[in-house]
């Protein structure tokens, strides 16, 4: 049997990157899988790509910053198939500067979308699961999150923010059966990298001990587990996957 077999999962931030390989490794692993990002067309394309996998997916075009859209969704998705299972809080961005050079434009719009976005979409099917008694948040932090990062003052505020956020539902919505978890990827080759140097970016795979960059399937394999029920006992944690660079 598929480990997802049967979950409705909303994921944001689903159209690249990490958030569409794990898109696809739920469509994979059985669940129905709910695309959400802010342009339509690669919602579509996303949509297509789960369904070529064999799985069963919608799309909508949600912007985590407008919570009348976020609320707007989850009440179609529950709507329609009674319950939501998972949400995996992938949705994000960076607007780096350091601290003398930051405006306040950029800190405000990171902020608006890794920090406020993760807790709409949050507040916004708490509801649902625990009435049903079980659910599972994952939400994406970043090593950034734990340790910092030259030139990242407002996505690190975000990425710790995250942590706060998961520590705290845990502890709220754990004995509602509902379980909230987070992930904090190292260096992933996803479109982000796309504007760095290639000598900066084997300077990354340098700081890491496996010698090069994660893959962002390698991050959905993680939220893949969480979200099932092998990880019945998992709540409140912060797994790091960044290939030791920490060590």
């Amino acid at each position: 049997m598929k480990r997802l077999e049967g979950k409705i999962a909303l994921i944001t931030g689903a159209a690249q990157g990490i958030g569409l390989a794990t898109a696809l490794k739920f469509a994979r692993e059985g669940a129905t899988v709910v695309v959400c990002d802010v342009k339509q067309a690669a919602v579509d394309e996303a949509v297509k790509q789960c369904q070529a996998e064999g799985g069963t997916a919608v799309g909508f075009v949600m912007d985590v910053t407008q919570r009348e859209m976020v609320d707007a969704v989850v009440a179609q998705v529950k709507e329609r198939f009674g319950r939501i299972d998972v949400l995996v809080n992938n949705a994000g961005i960076t607007q780096d500067a350091r601290l003398q050079k930051m405006t306040l434009e950029q800190f405000d719009k990171v902020i608006d979308v890794n920090l406020r976005g993760v807790f709409h979409c949050a507040q916004a099917v708490a509801d649902t699961m625990t009435a049903q008694g079980s659910g599972v948040i994952l939400n994406a932090s970043s090593v950034v999150g734990i340790y910092g990062n030259f030139g990242q003052t407002n996505y690190a505020a975000t990425k710790f923010g995250v942590i706060g956020f998961t520590k705290t539902w845990s502890r709220e919505l754990g004995p509602k059966g509902v379980r909230v978890n987070a992930v904090a990827p190292g260096f992933i080759s996803t479109p982000i990298l796309n504007t760095i140097p290639d000598k900066v970016i084997q300077e990354m795979e340098h700081r890491v001990p496996l010698r090069r960059l994660g893959q962002p399937k390698e991050i959905a394999n993680v939220y893949a587990f969480l979200a099932s029920d092998e990880a019945s006992y998992i709540n409140g944690a912060v797994i790091e996957v960044s290939g030791g660079m920490s060590v």
